[in-house]
């Protein structure tokens, strides 16, 4: 007589994941389970289900933030199956929608993980992902340059000073900063906080340059086929092109142009109801980073590119930020056509 091969029994672990604490709501495929605090440490949590749940299956989900992804590796390196997830994929039931605590985020992660409606986010390798923190680096530094020159803008304007109309414009040129340097105020306190100013403006200014320099550098050394091939397309500048190989990492695991411009947030979402219809904003799930990027470039491309300067044409007259849009999206079209069939880009052949 045959033996029957009985199903392992399940346990799923929902986790509300901080810096010094997590909220963790374990549930079995029979039971509603139970919720409890612990240390951030996932062999803590190890221990607790071998104690507890030997034999089980066990499955972990948690949302992506902060804390990056060492808990999700540590948790497959259990042989547990792990995911991280969007916080826009939590599905909130009426009034869910209104209440949020570290617990019932907990416990909604543990019912979506039990009822097999959560998909995890593309995890990058440490490799990439270490890659990644240069490029988060780099977009910091270009906040604190932005935020450093409106403050020494804002200085001026509120001592009434009026700048000559020769730099009247976005560019800083030595001259300029010269200029700012020979500044007299009839107080020392009001030189003394420009002085500071400018000797802030000039790290910051450094630091974007050196880095800016070390990420071309190593995208150049490490990925240098997909860079060059990125860097073939008209509107991809060398940053862009290392934001991408950065933050998407191998285009190639997009099955297609939906689906990557699903991600970055370039085909806008839908609301329809009866004869209404209309198209929304960026959704909840984008990847506002490249995004921006994506939109920036395709003002490039319409100046570099006669295709895309017909396109915009084309389309002249309608809502510039639409249009736009729909401009960064074509970008994005070309880029994965390029990285698909790792043939570099040729203006006015690949549409």
């Amino acid at each position: 007589m045959e033996s029957q091969q009985t199903a392992l029994p399940k346990l799923f672990i929902g986790i509300d994941i901080h810096k010094r604490s997590w909220k963790v709501h374990c549930a079995t495929d029979l039971f509603a389970g139970k919720s409890f605090s612990m240390r951030p440490d996932p062999k803590q949590l190890m221990d607790y289900v071998s104690r507890n749940f030997p034999d089980y299956e066990v499955s972990t989900a948690y949302e992506a933030g902060c804390c990056g992804y060492s808990a999700h590796r540590s948790f497959e390196s259990y042989g547990w199956n792990s995911l991280v997830v969007n916080p826009a994929d939590i599905h909130r039931k009426g009034n869910e929608k209104h209440t949020k605590t570290d617990k019932i985020d907990a416990q909604l992660i543990a019912r979506e993980l039990k009822d097999g409606r959560l998909e995890g986010i593309h995890v990058p390798d440490i490799d990439r992902e270490e890659l990644r923190s240069l490029f988060r680096r780099r977009n910091d530094l270009v906040k604190d340059f932005r935020r450093i020159k409106s403050y020494i803008k804002m200085q001026l304007l509120y001592f009434g000073i009026k700048e000559p109309e020769e730099f009247d414009n976005d560019h800083w040129s030595h001259k300029y900063r010269n200029w700012l340097d020979d500044m007299v105020f009839k107080n020392p306190t009001a030189k003394a906080t420009l002085d500071s100013r400018m000797r802030f403006f000039r790290f910051v200014d450094q630091e974007l340059r050196d880095v800016s320099t070390q990420l071309r550098r190593y995208c150049k050394t490490h990925h240098k086929k997909d860079y060059m091939l990125l860097r073939s397309i008209p509107g991809i500048g060398g940053i862009v092109a290392c934001g991408i190989l950065c933050e998407l990492g191998d285009l190639r695991r997009f099955n297609s142009i939906k689906h990557l411009a699903g991600y970055v947030g370039l085909a806008p979402g839908v609301h329809q109801s009866g004869s209404n219809y209309k198209t929304l904003g960026i959704t909840p799930r984008a990847h506002r980073l490249i995004w921006s990027y994506f939109v920036e470039a395709a003002w490039q491309a319409i100046r570099a590119d006669p295709i895309m300067q017909s396109y915009y044409r084309k389309h002249h007259g309608k809502n510039v930020k639409s249009i736009i849009i729909k401009v960064a999206r074509k970008l994005l079209s070309r880029t994965l056509a390029v990285i698909k069939t790792e043939t570099p880009y040729v203006i006015g052949v690949l549409e």
